[in-house]
């Protein structure tokens, strides 16, 4: 019996009360921030936030004299737009790099890695000239393009290490059925990696929604994602902390009720994708 009490309170003292801090310090922020959004801005500098006489009154400005809404609905058509071409063309390549053996496969391999490497602000130049030059710039095509240079290197990686776990036999089977190379990836290779294309896609939906120095310089005026528009809540001589608390809480929702949703399936086809890489 005692031994059992000593070792629960070692449990407590090297696993619950750690596990607690660490709680506290990550969610803490996010909690303060909450609070901050619904607390009366009358009374947010002299008594500072609370609870006791919440409001929706910064939630309700928010859309209606800020335009948060048109921002909302920015970020989920370049992050859905850079989902959709990111995924097919990491896929399609991934499985190509799987499945063929060509000359500079591991040189191509290797500079998908080495773009990861460098910093956003190296490419922002020579993107905006070709956005200028395209006349793409201040467009939803231009915010997509430039994010999709970002995730899919990466991307390509992650398909590659669930594309090798599914065996060739497979793909051969179909085609000797009479499917074609492409019916053989549609119809046999791409449900058995699912976990892993769900995967990849919430990466790239974060990766661009979260995403502030293309949206900043390749839009900004037309077309403004909440990361632009939270950042304009700050002015030079004050700073509005009521709505910049409750755009920090709307903008941070869509990643996480999404990442709540597929949250299995994303554990999962990040652990497959780790143990057959």
């Amino acid at each position: 019996m005692a031994l059992h009490k000593i070792s629960t309170g070692k449990r407590i003292l090297t696993v619950d009360l750690p596990m607690l801090a660490i709680l506290v310090f990550t969610l803490g922020p996010y909690l303060w921030m909450f609070i901050t959004s619904v607390s009366d801005e009358s009374t947010l500098f002299t008594e500072g936030p609370s609870l006791l006489n919440a409001t929706i009154d910064n939630y309700t400005r928010l859309f209606r004299t800020v335009g948060f809404a048109d921002n909302l609905l920015d970020s989920f058509i370049v992050a859905g737009g850079t989902v959709i071409v990111g995924l097919s063309l990491s896929v399609t390549a991934a499985y190509s790099f799987s499945r063929f053996n060509f000359r500079g496969k591991r040189i191509l391999m290797l500079q998908f890695l080495l773009i990861n490497m460098f910093p956003l602000v190296l490419l922002i130049l020579p993107l905006f000239v070709v956005m200028r030059v395209l006349g793409l710039l201040d467009t939803h095509i231009a915010l997509i393009i430039a994010n999709s240079t970002v995730a899919i290197p990466f991307s390509i990686w992650m398909m590659v290490s669930y594309i090798n776990g599914i065996p060739r036999s497979l793909d051969e089977a179909a085609m000797t059925d009479g499917c074609s190379r492409m019916q053989a990836l549609r119809r046999v290779v791409l449900p058995l990696c699912l976990p892993g294309i769900i995967a990849t896609g919430i990466y790239i939906f974060i990766t661009s929604w979260n995403e502030y120095l293309y949206a900043l310089t390749l839009g900004g005026r037309e077309v403004r994602t909440i990361t632009v528009a939270v950042q304009t809540l700050i002015g030079e001589y004050e700073v509005q902390w009521g709505l910049l608390t409750a755009g920090g809480i709307v903008g941070a929702l869509p990643a996480t009720v999404l990442f709540l949703l597929v949250q299995k399936r994303l554990i999962s086809g990040l652990t497959q994708g780790a143990v057959k890489g």
